[in-house]
């Protein structure tokens, strides 16, 4: 049957000629787009406390932070909902271990075994309660004393959706039928009143996006007591 090996090798170049076009956009998308080197500066405090466990990242779309957290020497676990921007982050960072699921699927390290957790901009999608369990259960995958750095939609992103549309819950919005969460610094204390040392909260500004996107960038570290899933006060 000769046709089966011809198809197999029809999908064989389809398959490299769709990486090589991915790769391309990519590049070019690195080319045009601003850098947003936020990590840098917390790369010192990610060696320091992840240990020589892993650094898992949440939500790593194409691989800028997975990039750089490599770049540092850090063994990373990545995943995103993306097929194609995982597709992407692992053509960029082949050494990373790079899957695709929703983050509020089990994570792909077992408790306390990541040293360290980074989640820009990917844990605003959710109502208030999720966004409470996700939080425990980052707490949970961190082994005592690792570090947490996370960046999250403020409520003066007006740029990307925090007024003028449709509110399912307090600062969370139906945004041109995708939701998103704004958060400001009483949310923030709120998430984290419980289970946390906090480092840091800075409110900025990144052009990564084009136009000006506002936004908290908060530190913690995990401390040794656990935190159920809802025990955060409401």
């Amino acid at each position: 049957m000769a046709w089966r090996g011809v198809t197999a090798e029809r999908r064989g170049r389809s398959s490299t000629w769709r990486q090589r076009l991915l790769a391309a956009v990519q590049q070019r998308l690195h080319q045009v787009m601003p850098p947003d080197p936020w990590l840098e500066p917390w790369l010192p405090q990610l060696q320091a406390h992840s240990a020589g466990l892993p650094v898992l990242e949440i939500g790593c779309g194409s691989g800028d932070d997975t990039a750089a957290l490599a770049a540092a020497g850090l063994p990373v676990v990545a995943f995103d909902l993306s097929p194609e921007a995982v597709a992407a982050a692992r053509q960029r960072v082949p050494q990373a271990r790079i899957g695709c699921q929703d983050l509020r699927d089990a994570f792909p390290l077992g408790s306390g075994a990541a040293g360290a957790v980074v989640a820009s901009l990917s844990l605003h999608y959710f109502p208030w309660d999720e966004t409470e369990a996700l939080a425990a259960r980052i707490h949970a995958v961190l082994r005592p004393g690792g570090l947490l750095l996370c960046r999250f939609n403020s409520t003066e992103d007006t740029h990307f959706g925090a007024h003028g549309h449709p509110a399912i819950e307090d600062n969370f919005y139906d945004v041109r039928g995708e939701r998103k969460r704004f958060f400001d610094a009483a949310a923030i204390d709120r998430l984290f009143a419980r289970g946390w040392q906090r480092l840091s909260t800075r409110h900025a500004v990144t052009r990564k996006y084009g136009l000006p996107k506002a936004l908290w960038e908060v530190a913690l570290l995990r401390d040794g007591s656990p935190v159920a899933e809802g025990e955060a006060p409401r």
